[in-house]
């Protein structure tokens, strides 16, 4: 499907690797031009190199701690001197590194995911729209989680930044709604991420094999999904760039599950 993308200016922030890379992908591969926002200037170059191969014109990729608020003012001043002040898409891929129950994190633990996983969406946002507002088109994509809507003990915290991500973005939705800036959320299951392989890796689960993993899954959390496996990347990708396009046209302030059917019970 042509989602209208060509010379399109859109920023992934957490491109660097997994379902934020997978998304610049898809907007890389419908001719849109891409930057990418990392702290890892390794995974920014491996980036970079791949886009500029589907054809983005112009990719590039940014370092940046979105959790300091100058940075990432440098970045999007940086951006939208490139590109001549405008923006078609910010999507806002980055989630914190935080897990333990309410009774084993502290309160530097309680911060950092809030920050990591909140606040800065919350930056990238701020300093994104004024050039979103001055492009012809634009849409915000930020990332949540189904774990919003099926609690886990031990991601607490993870959970509660990831809660004020949506609730944040619809509130978004309705400020921009007459401006016609669309905002959208999109919050995965349980997909094959480096960090999920990694946790399976530790409980001596398969997390090469999606179906091993929802298995781990199953057993260690008690959420499966109906279908009988875990997700991939690669299928986060296209809901994801199709929310940033101008093919949709008339969805904002929707919170999109891409889960296998695990929010219906």
């Amino acid at each position: 499907m042509d989602l209208g993308l060509a010379d399109a200016a859109a920023v992934v922030v957490g491109g660097g690797r997994g379902m934020g890379l997978a998304t610049a992908r898809c907007l890389a591969d419908d001719g849109a031009r891409v930057a990418v926002v990392a702290r890892s200037a390794d995974d920014l170059d491996r980036a970079v190199d791949d886009l500029t191969r589907r054809g983005s014109p112009d990719a590039l990729g940014l370092v940046a701690d979105i959790g300091d608020e100058a940075r990432v003012r440098d970045v999007f001043a940086e951006l939208g001197a490139r590109w001549g002040g405008e923006l078609n898409i910010l999507v806002n891929a980055v989630g914190p590194d935080v897990q333990g129950t309410f009774d084993e994190l502290d309160d530097r633990q309680w911060q950092q995911a809030i920050d990591q996983g909140a606040m800065g969406m919350v930056h990238c946002v701020r300093a994104a729209l004024p050039l979103l507002r001055t492009a012809g088109w634009a849409r915000i994509v930020n990332f949540s989680a189904h774990s919003t809507q099926r609690q886990s003990p031990t991601l607490v915290a993870y959970t509660a930044a990831k809660a004020m991500v949506t609730s944040v973005s619809k509130n978004l939705s309705l400020l921009l709604a007459p401006e016609e800036i669309l905002v959208n959320v999109l919050s995965p299951g349980s997909i094959a991420s480096e960090a999920l392989v990694g946790w399976a890796r530790s409980v001596g689960v398969d997390g090469s094999d999606p179906y091993a993993l929802m298995a781990g899954i199953a057993e260690h959390f008690g959420h499966p999904a109906h279908l009988p496996r875990a997700g991939l990347p690669s299928e986060i990708g296209p809901v994801a760039a199709f929310l940033a396009s101008p093919r949709n046209s008339y969805m904002t302030g929707a919170d999109i599950n891409v889960d296998g059917g695990s929010d219906f019970t």
